[in-house]
């Protein structure tokens, strides 16, 4: 998620009209208008589902994996806030399943939508979806029946739909930076939250690059802007870490890159309003 910029050589559009495409993901789900959902997307749109497994790249893979996650279930999202930056709309929110065998999930994500302009139309051209891929699979093996029956269901589904190699894809999803990442994120933030610029030094790989929206700044601005943050629902997934975090720019989304070990970090990016 960090250090991954808006689509280059596009004019800036009204949040607004930006706000207005995200929701169409929500409202076209909801009624299950699988053709409406695929339009909102560009012709060489990646979704990264969750973040960490193989992207789907193009239309006809995107549709294949809504007919493998999306089309057969009930799905609503609870949004908490949406961040605009840039091209860049970035929802914290929780999204509920409800499997074709009634078993609920309920998971935390962290959701950031890349829009871009295709052909004079605005639609989404990336999508990562930042949530932990073992919590699904806990919540499923606790709903008893229901979730063992949705499991059978769905190996099938993804056999059929993403082909042996697609399954393999998708199980790169539990390949995370755990507990190691979160740790170093929250260490991070304990020491920018303390204005100790010092102590990042340490925590951060050669090269590290900080943002603050789209923009590279300097380890001493970085900590100047977001002494006294705060934070909450960290999320892991691949090789990213994300956070809700209150800066004194407002509420959003902290992100973090790490590398193949998951100990140093390459990258923060700092998601506030600002447009």
């Amino acid at each position: 998620m960090a250090g991954q910029q808006p689509e280059a050589g596009v004019a800036m559009v009204a949040e607004s009209a930006l706000i207005d495409l995200v929701e169409g993901s929500p409202r076209t789900v909801a009624v299950h208008d699988r053709a409406a959902w695929l339009r909102l997307f560009s012709s060489d749109a990646e979704v990264n589902d969750p973040v960490g497994s193989d992207p789907h790249v193009g239309i006809p893979a995107i549709g294949r994996f809504y007919d493998t996650f999306i089309g057969p279930n009930t799905i609503t999202f609870d949004v908490a806030r949406d961040v605009v930056c840039g091209m860049t709309v970035v929802r914290d929110l929780r999204v509920t399943t409800v499997m074709s065998t009634g078993a609920t999930l309920r998971i935390p994500m962290h959701l950031r939508y890349v829009a871009s302009d295709a052909d004079g139309t605005l639609k989404i051209s990336r999508l990562y979806a930042h949530w932990e891929l073992p919590s699904m699979v806990f919540q499923l093996m606790a709903a008893g029946g229901k979730g063992l029956l949705a499991s059978a269901k769905l190996t099938p589904q993804l056999v059929s739909n993403l082909g042996v190699s697609g399954v393999l894809g998708f199980s790169r999803g539990f390949v995370r930076v755990s507990r190691r990442g979160k740790k170093s994120a929250t260490r991070f933030l304990s020491a920018v939250a303390g204005g100790e610029a010092a102590n990042l030094e340490k925590l951060l790989a050669d090269g590290a690059v900080l943002e603050w929206g789209d923009t590279s700044v300097g380890v001493d601005e970085f900590v100047a802007r977001a002494a006294g943050i705060r934070w909450e629902k960290m999320i892991c997934a691949g090789r990213a870490v994300t956070t809700t975090v209150e800066t004194h720019d407002g509420a959003g989304v902290a992100a973090f890159d790490f590398g193949p070990r998951g100990r140093e970090i390459r990258a923060v990016q700092m998601l506030v309003s600002c447009n």
